[in-house]
């Protein structure tokens, strides 16, 4: 009978090694590239700041949400980053061709959601960044990219990642 358990708990670490190495190749190769003066270009949020990622970034690491209303995943990731601002951790998010100003802000409130947000209208943002999925999340501290990941991410995994870019 032990032996039996201890086949199948390596084979079960095994899965779980593949696994994380699929997840850690998969971000790798679909990480997000930081346009060359984008940390100090000037971005507009939906109620009217005008705000840089550097400045941002400074004193803290930022957790940076690219998200779009039509994205399946990120109706799932979204509530998440609204707790994480609810509890004061430092976000900014950027909707990706999710409409006019006025579309993604009915869209929030629909959702009872409260995010700040930058609308990328056209995508142009989200291209500069060579975003190609949604969501993607990044971390920045000091205006450099410490870490990002793709797809749906727990509450306590982007927690983690602002932690350890605080380290």
């Amino acid at each position: 009978m032990t032996s039996k358990l201890r086949r199948w708990g390596r084979e079960v670490l095994v899965i779980a090694l593949i696994v994380v190495t699929i997840v850690v190749l998969m971000d790798w190769w679909r990480a997000p590239k930081m346009p060359g003066s984008f940390d100090s270009t000037p971005l507009h949020t939906l109620d009217g700041q005008t705000i840089t990622l550097n400045a941002l970034s400074e004193e803290r690491p930022l957790l940076l949400y690219f998200w779009a209303s039509w994205c399946g995943v990120c109706r799932y990731t979204t509530p998440s980053i609204a707790r994480l601002v609810e509890e004061q951790f430092n976000v900014m998010s950027i909707a990706l061709r999710s409409g006019e100003p006025q579309e993604v802000a009915g869209w929030l409130a629909q959702k009872k959601i409260t995010i700040p947000v930058v609308n990328d209208a056209t995508g142009e943002l989200s291209r500069n960044w060579q975003i190609g999925v949604t969501p993607t999340l990044v971390v920045l501290y000091k205006g450099e990219v410490v870490s990002s990941t793709t797809g749906w991410t727990s509450y306590w995994g982007m927690k983690l990642r602002l932690w350890w870019a605080g380290v």
